[in-house]
C-alpha cells in the first residue's frame, strides 16, 4: 500500500477505474459489472476510482453495490466533483457524453463551494456510503478561476473536517495540475495520459514538482485510450483514430516489447509506476478478464534490455525513470 501525500489514505499499487462499468461507449450489465468489480478484489487491488460523469451516475451505484458486503475499511475509492447532475427532460441517450446511457440528467459545470458539497452528498447517496476517502476535482481545464477560488477550498475544508481523507484534481493533461501542485495543499493529483511511453508532457515539470512537494500523482490513462494496449489500424489514441505517426511509434514499440519476450501492455504499466512520485496506476476495465489481464501484466517483470533498446532507438527519453532504477533523492518541501 503506498499513502497518498501526507494523508492518512493509502492505496495499493495497482487500481480499477470505473468508467468502464458507466457504460463507457458500450452496454455492460449488472452482472458483468459486479463480476468485474469482484475479479479485482481477488486480484488485490483495493483502490477504486469512480466519478458522476462516469455513466449520469451507473458507475457510482454499481460500484457500491458490488463492494457493499466488502468491509469498508479494507478498500478506498475515490470520486470527482465539479460535473452536478441534474434531471432532464430531454430524452435519448447520453453517447454523445461519451456513455452508452439514457441521457436521463444533465451535468451542469460547478466548482463553487456549494457545487462539490452538493455534488459529494449525491455521490456518497449513489455510492451507498457515509464517506470516501478521496474527492478529486474533476476536469476543470476551463474553470480555473472558480476551481481555484472555490472548489479547491472547499476539498480543503471538507478535509479538515475529516468529511474525506484526500483532495486533489484530476485532469487529462499536466500543466494545471502543475499548478495544483505547486500553489495549494493538495494530497493527490490523477493525471491521464500524460505520462505513457506515447506522451511524457508529465516528466517536465509535473513529476518533478510533485516529487519535490512530497504530493503523490496517480497515473490514469497507461494505455493512451486504447493504443498502446493494442497498436493496429483503428486503434485509439486520445479517445479518438489514432495519428499514423504514434500509431507507426507504437508499433516500432511492441516491436521491442516482442524481441525481449515481454508485452507492450505490461511496459506500458510498468513505466507508469517506475517514476518514485507515483503512488499508483490507475486501469479501467469493463470485465472480469481485462482486469485479470492488467494485474498478470502489471505483475510481469519486464527486461532491463528492453529499457535500453527504446532508449537507444530515442522511443524513451533518458531521464525518464525505469523500472530498476535507483530513483533520483529529492527533498520533499513543505507546503506554502
Amino acid at each position: 500500500m503506498n499513502r497518498l501525500g501526507r494523508s492518512g489514505v493509502e492505496i495499493t499499487a495497482l487500481a480499477l477505474g470505473t468508467a468502464g462499468i458507466g457504460n463507457l461507449y458500450t452496454e455492460v450489465g449488472d452482472e458483468q459489472a459486479y463480476a468485474t468489480v469482484h475479479a479485482a478484489w481477488d486480484a488485490g487491488i483495493r483502490y477504486f476510482d469512480t466519478a458522476p460523469h462516469y455513466g449520469i451516475g451507473l458507475s457510482e451505484r454499481r460500484l457500491g453495490a458490488a463492494l457493499r458486503e466488502r468491509p469498508r475499511s479494507a478498500y478506498t475509492i475515490s470520486t470527482k466533483a465539479g460535473r452536478r447532475l441534474e434531471p432532464t427532460e430531454a430524452g435519448g441517450d447520453d453517447l454523445a457524453n461519451g456513455f452508452a446511457v439514457p441521457a436521463t440528467h444533465r451535468r451542469v459545470w460547478d466548482f463553487s463551494a456549494d457545487g462539490v458539497r452538493r455534488s459529494l452528498d449525491a455521490s456518497l447517496e449513489r455510492l451507498g456510503l457515509d464517506r470516501v476517502d478521496v474527492v478529486y476535482l474533476h476536469d476543470p481545464d476551463d474553470h480555473a478561476e472558480q476551481a481555484f477560488r472555490e472548489g479547491y477550498p472547499a476539498l480543503e475544508k471538507l478535509r479538515s473536517e475529516g468529511v474525506v481523507g484526500a483532495i486533489g484534481a484530476g485532469m487529462n493533461q499536466a500543466e494545471m495540475l502543475t499548478r495544483f501542485v505547486r500553489d495549494t495543499d493538495v494530497d493527490v493529483v490523477l493525471c491521464a495520459g500524460r505520462y505513457t511511453l506515447l506522451d511524457q508532457r508529465a516528466l517536465t515539470e509535473l513529476l518533478p514538482a510533485a516529487q519535490r512537494r512530497g504530493v503523490s500523482v496517480v497515473i490514469g490513462g497507461a494505455f493512451n485510450s486504447g493504443l498502446l494496449a493494442d497498436p493496429k489500424p483503428g486503434a485509439t489514441y486520445n479517445y479518438a483514430a489514432a495519428p499514423p505517426e504514434l500509431l507507426d511509434r507504437a508499433l516500432a514499440l511492441k516491436a521491442v516489447a516482442d524481441r525481449h519476450g515481454t508485452t507492450l501492455r505490461a511496459a506500458a504499466l510498468a513505466f507508469c509506476a517506475a517514476h518514485p512520485a507515483v503512488a499508483g496506476v490507475l486501469v479501467g476495465a469493463r470485465s472480469p478478464h481485462e482486469v485479470r489481464d492488467c494485474a498478470e501484466q502489471f505483475a510481469a517483470p519486464v527486461p532491463a534490455a528492453f529499457w535500453q533498446e527504446l532508449r537507444d532507438a530515442d522511443l524513451l527519453p533518458a531521464e525518464a525513470p525505469v523500472p530498476g532504477e535507483k530513483p533520483s533523492e529529492e527533498s520533499p518541501e513543505e507546503p506554502s
